[in-house]
């Protein structure tokens, strides 16, 4: 996994499971790895990925069930969704809306922009599903 400077690793690590909670790789009830395992996935030491299930359990996207390991809670795909949501409104999007002003996009040139690229992701998952099927 190659990691970003401006934000903490544990962070990141969590980010990432939380995406592939997302994804449908973990489903609710499912376990997840263990944090050994989990470490050797992401190539960081397990007290790392400890601090991650900490903040993950926190947030109520796991839980652990004592020695049988940690699992997707019920309503994680809920509460990651609302997580997310909660940054992208107040953190992510005003961020994007203040350059595309200094850049000098307008409304319109905005929603040219985002029509372009949601097309371009929908091709690409287009692709990614037939290649899928072929490698099946």
């Amino acid at each position: 996994m190659k990691f970003k400077e401006p934000k903490a690793i544990y962070l990141q690590i969590a980010d990432r499971l939380c995406d592939e909670i997302l994804a449908g790789r973990y489903t609710p009830e499912a376990r997840v790895p263990s944090v050994r395992e989990y470490a050797a996935v992401v190539e960081v030491n397990s007290n790392t990925v400890v601090r991650s299930f900490d903040q993950l359990q926190q947030w109520g996207v796991i839980y652990n069930r004592r020695g049988l390991g940690y699992f997707v809670a019920p309503e994680a795909q809920e509460a990651i969704r609302a997580m997310r949501r909660r940054q992208f409104l107040g953190e992510d999007l005003p961020e994007c809306f203040r350059t595309a002003r200094l850049l000098g996009f307008g409304p319109a040139d905005l929603a040219g922009l985002y029509g372009e690229w949601l097309a371009e992701a929908e091709e690409k998952e287009r692709e990614n599903s037939k290649n899928d099927t072929t490698k099946s």
